[in-house]
């Protein structure tokens, strides 16, 4: 990839948080281009929330930059944000919008067009299953809908960073299949994600690198295009054991 295709920049970022005197993440440097799905992988408290609530720019870090479409994140944060899709793992949502509502609201937020709106109410609420809850309150919606009323609020506006924090807890086993293949295929040239999840199987089936956290470093960075038969499974353990390849 040239440098101009390089959507999210992280460079040398650190958190600690107020009377911790560990660092929460500490000189993580990563990229990710356009075209590619990267995988954030760690233990619970590994930092992997971390690094992506400081990249959609709710978090203020310690140290580092952070970049989206060569924003930067603290200095240009509104021009940063707008090119964000973000999905939460708390599901956080407006409960007392219908779904068509959210989506809506969402998508004004973001400058997304009429096009763009009815796209996600009408064709992907209908791929994604929802279609037929969207003009019902969210109040009533059960976790998986919350999921799935997430995603459409976070593609609206088409972002160029899509970016997923553990998006398949929750999810039915068609509806995780169905995201896995948008996720691969939503990637593509002026656009990535990046998520987070501890389900190995799909980090392995979909990503094209996959970054290791483990204590709030940055352990390795893979990239799978370039590894023949990589044991995911087998190499995850070693790094949490703290057995680095020699």
């Amino acid at each position: 990839m040239e440098e101009n295709d390089v959507i999210l920049e992280v460079s040398d970022f650190s958190k600690k948080y107020k009377n911790n005197k560990n660092y929460s993440a500490r000189h993580v440097s990563f990229t990710v281009a356009a075209g590619e799905v990267v995988g954030l992988v760690g233990s619970n408290g590994a930092g992997k929330s971390t690094i992506i609530k400081s990249v959609i720019g709710v978090l203020p870090f310690t140290a580092g930059t952070i970049k989206v479409g060569g924003f930067d994140v603290v200095k240009q944060s509104e021009k940063a944000k707008k090119i964000i899709g973000y999905v939460p793992d708390d599901h956080s949502v407006y409960e007392k919008l219908t779904g068509r509502e959210y989506v809506n609201y969402i998508g004004s937020l973001y400058g997304a067009t009429k096009e763009q709106k009815k796209y996600v109410t009408e064709t992907l609420a209908e791929k994604f299953d929802i279609a037929y809850a969207l003009d019902k309150q969210i109040a009533g919606y059960s976790h998986g809908m919350r999921q799935k009323i997430c995603i459409l609020g976070a593609l609206v506006h088409e972002p160029k960073l899509w970016i997923l924090d553990e998006p398949m807890v929750g999810l039915d086993h068609q509806t995780m299949t169905l995201l896995c293949d948008y996720i691969r295929g939503y990637a593509g040239e002026d656009k990535c994600v990046l998520f987070s999840s501890h389900n190995l199987e799909v980090v392995g089936r979909i990503c094209d690198k996959i970054i290791f956290i483990r204590e709030g470093e940055l352990q390795s960075i893979v990239d799978l295009r370039k590894e023949q038969d990589f044991d995911l499974s087998a190499y995850y353990t070693r790094l949490n054991e703290g057995k680095r390849d020699a």
